[in-house]
Parts: structure tokens; sequence; C-alpha cells
């Protein structure tokens, strides 16, 4: 872990293994229908219509504009989450906390987002690294946030802080992990009379 952040920081109250929570698909979304509308958006503003993208640490759904890419190569945790995801062209299982380095080439990809999950990576610095390594220059990295959790496998850094917060250790991530243009942040909770679910999102580029 880079020097800005100290190992306790990513203790978990259920420090099990991984792939023993996530064993059991959980075929449900985890943020209501405009908040998800509100991360589709936001993707098909950031990530290039056509391109390949990865979209990390993902499931059964993935939230990106429909028919949008030539290629999504989803990464997560449950094998039948990702089989069932239409909009993936490929999948792979791969457990980040316990392997971080990501199975895909230098440059291999215009675009990658994390959709509300980042608060469970235990060494997000060398995930971000490994993100960095993969895109193409001036590629975005777009990593979306609400205030759901499974708390157990939050890391304790998250549970400690506010929505605010969350997204300035983002920010923390693209910066301790190098190689990033200018980081930006935004609330893209839906403007609505009634109540939705917040939706927050911390993106970057590439360096070129």
């Amino acid at each position: 872990m880079s020097g800005l952040f100290e190992p306790q920081f990513f203790r978990r109250e259920d420090e099990g293994p991984d792939p023993d929570f996530y064993r059991e698909p959980r075929l449900t979304v985890h943020i209501d229908d405009h908040a998800i509308a509100a991360v589709t958006q936001l993707y098909r503003e950031l990530l290039p219509a056509g391109g390949a993208i990865l979209d990390l640490m993902s499931s059964w759904r993935s939230h990106l504009p429909d028919g949008a890419y030539s290629r999504v190569a989803g990464l997560g945790m449950n094998a039948e989450e990702l089989a069932g995801n239409p909009q993936l062209t490929e999948s792979t299982v791969r457990d980040l906390n316990a392997d971080p380095r990501l199975p895909y080439d230098d440059t291999s990809f215009d675009g990658s987002c994390v959709t509300v999950s980042v608060q469970y990576l235990t060494s997000p610095v060398k995930v971000f690294r490994e993100v960095n390594r993969v895109l193409r220059p001036g590629a975005p990295f777009a990593v979306t946030f609400s205030n759901r959790c499974f708390p157990s496998k939050a890391v304790a850094l998250w549970r400690a802080t506010t929505d605010h917060q969350h997204a300035q250790i983002i920010a923390a991530y693209f910066h301790e992990s190098g190689n990033w243009d200018e980081v930006r942040a935004e609330d893209r909770t839906p403007r609505r009379p009634h109540y939705t679910d917040p939706l927050y999102a911390v993106w970057a580029r590439k360096q070129g």
C-alpha cells in the first residue's frame, strides 16, 4: 500500500475468503432504477461508443448503454452472475483482493468502469495502477458509488467516512496510482421530487 494509506484502513469485519462470500449468485441490483439510469447516462458520456470497455468488479448487470461497445470484458467474483450478464462479450472470474493483477495486455481498452463496488478493494492503488496499464492513452476510468454496501466486506476506511469523503478517497486512489490526468468528482444523484438512491462518480483519464 502507498504511503498515504495505512494497512489498517483496508481491514474488514469479515476477513474470510472472498470467493466463499461471493459463491452464491446475487441476482439483484444494488441501487434503484433512477440511480441506475444516472449510471448509464454517465457511462454514455464518458466511455467512447464503439470502444473496448473493461467492466471491473462486474456481476449480472453492467448498467452500460445497450449495444454501445464493440467489446465489454467483465471481471468479477461469480461465474454464474457473469454468465447471465447480457452486455458482456467475455468474462473472467478473479479475486482482486487476492491478486490485483489484471489478465489483459497493455493498452487493451478504450475505457473502464467500477460500479458501486470500489469499497470492497483491499489493494485499490494496485488495482488502479493495473487499470491504467490496460487502458489506452486518453481512456477514461469511471468509478461510481452510492450509500449501499455489504458492511462486513467494505474496508474500514470506507465504513468510517461520509459520501463526500468517499469521493476524496477515490480521488486519492487515482493520485497515488499515478499516470492519470485531472481527477473529477460529481454528485450525479437524480433530481426528483421523491427519494432516489444517491449516485456519485469520480473519474480520470490515462495520461496521453
